[in-house]
């Protein structure tokens, strides 16, 4: 990331602040009309001429066969074997589904049976199945272990936005002709309504397995502790090639929503809240220091999308709750990371993204809860509609991923001769996220 930017004169309609510093060149900038930072990082990802997910054919791994975690004495034996395994695929890396095959899906799988109400025809939905391993292992799990007629009675969804990944599924569940009846993949974008069609009152699930930390986020700016946010656009320069950063007072309806889930500007501030303010306030003009935030707009647009096409839908969904060694700077920043001749470079600003780099977030998991519930119908209106607590349509929990595979899948499967677990040791930063509708209406 450029150096903080400096501070602007607040009455202009915007604010552009370009030196050489802050100039990258950039070819997922097309045409000559500034976009939002959202909409620089969906093309950086899925423009499907040159976005990562897009231009790469594999920038997610796939194993040949499920790794034999027994056989290992430990840690070290383990961490060899995968070191081997990335130099052998070159890829950028193996997600948690492909790792820990078919035990992590199976995990999965066992929730959902667990919770299911089996006296509907179950209905899965998977946002971003990757290369199709959880959406077999599920199928896998289901025919071995549920009744019959669950199995054969159930449906499983796949939307992926990736048209190379969707082929790759098809050929991944394929495996097992019996699971060909009951899967499909939609070619399409998730957070596009029109693409659900009429909408489905009836139950079912939606898995996204680390999908929110690739969604499109926004940038917001402040130059200061007590100025008011402002927008994050990139622009071109004079038609060149070259990009800057543009600051524009909030305007953008998903932008502006998404921070006052985030309660970055509160409209009826405590006592102890304003004395805070009126101290950032003395200390701003004095040392001024620059503020950035990263706004989950992907997620909120996402979700939105889908408890209006599906407002019966239990969610699960996984992700990392943080990101060590960012340098990007703001609230929520991504790490910007590329592969090349088997080595992993980290980007020290997102601009650098051109196609060839992954983008990936933190997940602030109470924060998409906060999302959740709000696009379920429940919001700080509500809470002062009246005395009483207002009922929330939603039941929530947040488990850390170590919790969550204690309680419904199989560990002992995972683990080393010496009792060393990677699923359960080397994933601390990641967690589930489960969400299901009550009886409560609107």
């Amino acid at each position: 990331m450029a150096p903080a930017y400096l501070a602007t004169i607040p009455a202009l309609r915007r604010a552009v602040r370009w030196a050489p510093a802050a100039l990258f060149s950039s070819g997922i900038v097309a045409g000559d009309k500034p976009v939002l930072v959202r909409d620089f990082v969906r093309s950086a990802l899925y423009d499907p001429n040159h976005g990562y997910f897009s231009k790469r054919s594999g920038p997610v791994g796939v194993l040949d066969s499920a790794i034999r975690f027994h056989k290992f004495d430990g840690r070290t034996a383990y961490m060899k074997h995968l070191d081997k395994l990335y130099k052998m695929h070159d890829i950028a890396w193996f997600t948690p589904v492909e790792l820990f095959k078919p035990w992590y899906a199976y995990a999965i799988a066992a929730s959902i049976l667990r919770t299911a109400n089996l006296s509907v025809p179950l209905k899965i939905y998977e946002i971003g199945g990757g290369s199709g391993t959880c959406a077999k292992c599920i199928l896998d799990y289901m025919m071995l272990n549920a009744p019959p007629k669950v199995y054969n009675n159930m449906k499983y969804i796949s939307v992926e936005i990736s048209s190379s990944l969707a082929e790759k599924q098809l050929e991944t569940v394929g495996e097992v002709q019996s699971h060909l009846s009951k899967f499909t993949v939609e070619h399409r974008d998730a957070t596009d309504i029109a693409g659900w069609g009429c909408k489905d009152p009836q139950p079912c699930w939606v898995l996204m397995l680390e999908v929110l930390d690739n969604l499109p986020h926004d940038l917001v700016y402040s130059p200061d502790q007590v100025s008011p946010w402002m927008e994050v656009w990139i622009e071109k320069v004079n038609g060149s090639s070259q990009v800057c950063e543009v600051y524009r007072p909030l305007q953008d309806p998903l932008v502006s929503r998404c921070s006052e889930i985030v309660s970055m500007n509160e409209e009826n501030p405590s006592l102890r809240e304003k004395l805070s303010f009126a101290a950032k306030g003395l200390i701003s003009k004095v040392f001024p220091k620059p503020r950035r935030a990263w706004l989950p707009t992907g997620c909120l647009k996402l979700l939105d999308t889908l408890h209006q096409a599906l407002p019966s839908m239990s969610l699960i969904a996984s992700d990392f709750s943080y990101l060590p060694d960012v340098s990007i700077p703001g609230d929520r920043a991504p790490l910007v990371s590329s592969k090349k001749d088997g080595k992993t470079l980290d980007h020290p600003n997102y601009l650098d993204a051109q196609g060839d780099a992954d983008i990936f977030f933190p997940t602030n998991f109470w924060l998409l809860e906060r999302i959740d519930h709000h696009c379920s119908g429940f919001s700080k209106d509500q809470m002062n509609r009246g005395a009483f607590k207002p009922v929330k349509s939603r039941r929530t929990i947040i488990l850390d991923s170590a919790a969550f595979m204690e309680e419904f899948g199989m560990p002992l499967k995972t683990k080393t001769k010496d009792g060393y677990n990677p699923l359960l040791d080397d994933f601390r930063n990641t967690k589930f996220y489960l969400s299901v509708p009550t009886h409560n209406k609107k």
